[in-house]
């Protein structure tokens, strides 16, 4: 019996048509849309008459450009208020679930679907938003598509793909203090470059990897996209079931039994091979800090910046307009440097955990006076459970402003937007110019850093400060 990748039984089982010397017509288990990427979308299926073939398939929410103050009122950016109209109208339109602002269950879409149970081992998964490999953590093929995706998805709940290679990246060891999992994905960035997995699904594993929280993977798959891949997962186990069970959307009773024993199915079976495959020692990996203009760019908090040494050409001046654009010089250590922002929150750390850690190492602290730090939560569900659990009030003492739920300032699309020159230490995902506003400085890190960072003011290994 021929020995199969996790990845290949997941696609092969949804592949409906394949095209001889072209792409797999690949039928999608679930699709999420949002405010931003839907409304062409179903404008082009109204021109041309046609429907959506399997409303209850597609879950919607607004998360992108929403604000995250006084979302009772009326959204004051035309183009926003818009685009949450058009939302809004096509859901109703088309019979469309909507977790709308102010709903129990609103919330970033690749927060909400996973802690409502929507999402599932063995799915596929799509959304107009490239993070969406957030959902692979679960044992799913989960990848973002463009606009006209989204409209053939609405359409026929297909999609044309070609099937991409495919990587393991396997970290094995234990993990070492003040070391979470956006620590190893940055540090797993930093050593293949952004884009390292480019045409590749990458599949995590190893015993780093399995030590893991549910929303711990989830962090980890949520960043596949910065190193080029199309997407990344991890093969379900106990933490996944427990975490799922008596989720809302999760199967119930003798139906859960079944899905389980299925979803143990759902594993690379022992000797199937890889198309590339990397392995990481977790001993080696510190907190981790980014110094350029994209995610790869990361080093070690207590590291010094690389020199241009070895450089030559084109490479050597994009990597000076890099820093030049950070305001950095070549051979500079980081930690020590001043900054004004932080941010906690996207969906990539804006989840309870995220604000938990944040919380228990703030707490008896005051920020700095130099930082202005927000705290966003994903989702209505993490802002609840973080009032219930009084980690509002640790977060407000410590100075925090909380925000209400939204992408916020991950991305410079709503209100939230770091001021042109000033540095944020941030838990979101991307840090390209003008990614967190017009001439905006991102370094991206742990939630735990950003802790150390607001409490200090500047760059600071948080194992320095947090003594356990």
């Amino acid at each position: 019996m021929e020995k199969t990748t996790l990845f290949d039984k997941i696609w092969d089982s949804h592949v409906v048509k394949s095209v001889p010397a072209g792409p797999d017509v690949f039928f999608i288990d679930k699709h999420f849309i949002h405010e931003v990427t839907s409304p062409v979308a179903f404008l082009n299926l109204e021109t041309r008459g046609i429907g959506v073939k399997y409303p209850h398939r597609t879950i919607a929410t607004p998360d992108h450009n929403v604000p995250t103050v006084d979302q009772d009122k009326t959204i004051k950016d035309k183009l926003s208020r818009m685009q949450v109209e058009k939302l809004r109208e096509n859901c109703k339109k088309y019979g469309i679930e909507l977790h709308d602002l102010g709903s129990a269950h609103h919330g970033i879409v690749h927060v909400i679907g996973p802690e409502l149970g929507v999402t599932q081992p063995g799915m596929t998964i799509v959304c107009g938003d490239s993070h969406t490999s957030t959902h692979g953590a679960f044992g799913a093929i989960a990848f973002g598509i463009g606009t006209s995706e989204v409209e053939m998805v609405l359409a026929t709940q297909c999609i044309m793909q070609s099937k991409p290679k495919k990587m393991r990246i396997s970290v094995n060891g234990t993990l070492g203090k003040g070391v979470t999992s956006k620590d190893i994905i940055l540090y797993i960035i930093s050593k293949i470059s952004a884009a390292g997995a480019t045409g590749y699904f990458v599949e995590y594993a190893g015993s780093a990897i399995q030590s893991l929280s549910m929303e711990a993977r989830m962090t980890i798959c949520n960043m596949s996209i910065e190193m080029g891949a199309r997407g990344g997962l991890i093969a379900p186990d106990e933490t996944t079931f427990n975490y799922l069970k008596g989720k809302q959307y999760a199967p119930k009773g003798a139906d859960w039994d079944k899905a389980v024993a299925y979803w143990k199915t759902l594993k690379t079976d022992e000797g199937a091979t890889f198309d590339k495959e990397l392995v990481f020692d977790a001993a080696d990996i510190e907190p981790m800090i980014t110094y350029g203009t994209n995610p790869g760019m990361g080093i070690k908090v207590i590291g010094n910046i690389p020199t241009t040494e070895g450089m030559e050409g084109s490479n050597k001046t994009s990597y000076l307009k890099s820093l030049d654009y950070m305001g950095f010089k070549p051979g500079e250590p980081v930690k020590g440097k001043l900054v004004d922002y932080v941010f906690v929150g996207s969906c990539t750390n804006g989840r309870i955990e995220d604000i938990r850690s944040v919380a228990q190492f703030v707490k008896g602290h005051k920020k700095a006076d130099n930082i202005t730090a927000w705290i966003v939560p994903g989702s209505r569900e993490v802002e609840k459970m973080a009032h219930e659990e009084g980690l509002v009030k640790i977060l407000e003492d410590a100075g925090f402003e909380l925000r209400q739920p939204g992408c916020s300032a991950c991305l410079a699309m709503n209100d939230d937007k770091i001021p042109s020159g000033k540095y944020a230490v941030s838990t979101s995902n991307r840090n390209f110019e003008g990614r967190q506003g017009p001439g905006a400085r991102t370094m991206l890190a742990s939630p735990l850093t950003v802790a150390a960072v607001a409490i200090t003011g500047k760059i600071t290994d948080p194992r320095e400060v947090f003594e356990n």
